[in-house]
């Protein structure tokens, strides 16, 4: 019988591929969304998007795994963790109104950063100073991007910081809620009450769909189902330590995005400030690999 660590071997250069490609499904996604946004609300196409994707999540759950998995214990939890979902994706969807995809992603990505920092009073987890080192050079990495007090400057880019702020405590919520929960009724959730929060404010901003667009916001629910789903997925297969780096591709991908459809070539201060971002946190993610191990 094979050991598990040969099985381990062999599902990792399959787990890298499945991060990569939920990485670029996500990315396609947000470039469909910042297309939108040219058209509609940004709360119009975070209700749409989950209009129709609650509807597919359900059905891979209940073809998949029974009825019994549409079921919680966690639904006030689950409540929270929407509203922190849908003010993010509102923050994120309005920033790509203004600012570059690449520059908005790689700001996202300050989230390990808010992570780290936010586990000392939400988790009561003990921080040492080679992580709190990191988290400051994330910082930093996000100071250079934003640039704030200089003439390029803009308020927009505090939006995808605010993002990474409603992603970070989404993600440690996470740790409240039972293992025995599978990944599919914690997406399905995820999704149907920022469905829920967001119809409202999309009635009052609505701007009737052109009928070639459809085609769009259904192409932004299956990306962003799949995106999620392949993630999940990649970091059941190997450890956290070997998989969550290669979520950093997604600054390739946006990067080749925003060149080939708005012809939006990065500044030397994104791409410093993006690079610090990244060793930030691929250092956080190292080091709380060795600490998991330990």
């Amino acid at each position: 019988m094979r050991s598990a660590a040969v099985l381990n071997a062999r599902e990792t250069p399959l787990a890298i591929l499945t991060i990569c490609a939920g990485v670029a499904f996500l990315v396609a996604n947000d470039a469909v969304a910042k297309l939108l946004t040219d058209r509609y609300a940004p709360i119009q196409i975070v209700f749409l998007r989950n209009l129709i994707a609650v509807p597919i999540i359900a059905a891979v759950i209940m073809l998949a795994f029974g009825k019994a998995t549409l079921h919680t214990n966690h639904l006030r939890l689950h409540a929270l963790r929407g509203a922190l979902m849908v003010v993010g994706a509102w923050l994120y969807f309005t920033a790509l109104m203004y600012m570059p995809l690449a520059e908005a992603t790689a700001l996202v990505f300050s989230a390990p950063i808010f992570i780290t920092a936010l586990s000392v009073p939400l988790l009561g987890e003990h921080v040492g100073w080679r992580r709190w080192g990191a988290v400051l050079l994330g910082f930093v990495g996000v100071l250079v991007i934003v640039r704030p007090g200089s003439a390029a400057f803009q308020l927009a880019a505090l939006l995808p910081v605010g993002t990474a702020l409603c992603y970070a405590i989404f993600m440690i919520s996470a740790r409240w809620i039972d293992r025995a929960e599978r990944l599919w009724t914690m997406m399905l959730f995820a999704m149907l009450f920022p469905l829920l929060y967001s119809a409202p404010f999309a009635v009052a901003n609505w701007t009737p769909v052109q009928a070639g667009d459809m085609a769009l916001f259904v192409a932004i629910a299956v990306f962003g189902s799949l995106g999620l789903a392949l993630i999940g997925q990649a970091f059941r297969m190997a450890p956290a330590a070997i998989v969550a780096p290669f979520d950093y591709t997604a600054l390739i991908w946006a990067t080749g995005l925003g060149w080939l459809i708005w012809g939006d070539i990065p500044m030397l201060w994104t791409i410093l400030g993006a690079a610090i971002i990244v060793s930030s946190g691929i250092i956080i993610i190292l080091r709380e690999a060795k600490q998991t191990s330990s």
